[in-house]
């Protein structure tokens, strides 16, 4: 029983060196990850290294560059897909569209974007509702190998047979096909989609606001953050939002119980679309 408590609390103070390390050496900061989540990625990553311990991991990510930009799509594992959340988008489109037609120019931070769904997705329907034209979407994420993907827009047409069914039941008013070019089994989104979308590698944890946003879109991103850094990316939405500007979350989501927990109001609170007070 003690030597069990000696190699977990070994392999606690491991995991703990790494993330200082990885902050150091290369300015990500996961010190305010879920512990959780974090412990379940990195034990994951020690089966594809072929390492044995976390300090030979750290050791490995240290001396090769090559090696941490393999950890980090580990630690920053892309789970999206196009109109997640259907209904979501469905309220988006009723709900805070009549409200963002009242601006003469549309600015959208999508934050934690992944490879590019949501952001693809939030172009489609702004074309389909007219605003597009008027609208800059920011598309941040940590991860450089990520936003790449999400430049080119393309897709394994596997995946957008789903999408499509997400787009139609979130009130698609077109063929889901006129958007995008199937060749090789893939499907290649209109490069239009994406003429006024500034991709950029953006921290929660690290940077600043770079602009006055009128909707911010952040999904299932702050569910591996711990509160403090919960609270700092709350911080930064509040700032960024224009007066009465929109935030939308996760369906696990909510600003509820953080320290600006009284500085947005549901607009929506089923579908977590927030308003800033």
């Amino acid at each position: 029983m003690e030597r069990n408590f000696s190699v977990e609390r070994n392999s606690e103070i491991e995991l703990r060196l790494l993330i200082e390390a990885i902050y150091l050496k290369y300015s990500y900061d996961f010190r305010d990850y879920s512990g959780a989540s974090i412990k379940r990625r990195v034990n994951h990553a020690l089966s594809q290294f072929e390492c044995n311990t976390i300090s030979a991991l750290q050791e490995k990510v240290l001396h090769d560059p090559t090696a941490f930009m393999q950890l980090l799509q580990l630690l920053t594992i892309p789970v999206s897909e196009m109109f997640r959340d259907p209904s979501h988008f469905l309220a988006i489109r009723k709900e805070v569209v009549p409200l963002l037609r009242t601006y003469p120019s549309i600015k959208i931070w999508i934050a934690g974007c992944s490879t590019g769904e949501e952001v693809y997705s939030m172009a489609i329907l702004l074309r389909e509702e007219g605003l597009l034209d008027r609208t800059i979407i920011y598309a941040t994420d940590i991860n450089p190998r990520s936003l790449e993907k999400a430049k080119q827009g393309i897709f394994s047409m596997e995946n957008v047979r789903a999408y499509t069914a997400n787009y139609q039941q979130a009130g698609g008013q077109c063929s889901f096909a006129d958007y995008y070019t199937a060749a090789y089994g893939y499907a290649i989104f209109d490069k239009t989609l994406r003429e006024n979308v500034t991709f950029a590698d953006h921290s929660l944890a690290t940077d600043s606001v770079f602009s006055e946003t009128q909707l911010i879109s952040c999904r299932n991103v702050l569910i591996y953050f711990n509160k403090k850094l919960q609270d700092r990316a709350f911080g930064l939405f509040h700032e960024s939002l224009c007066h009465r500007g929109f935030l939308v979350l996760g369906s696990k989501e909510t600003p509820d119980f953080s320290a600006f927990g009284n500085q947005f109001e549901p607009l929506v609170k089923q579908e977590r679309i927030y308003r800033k007070s």
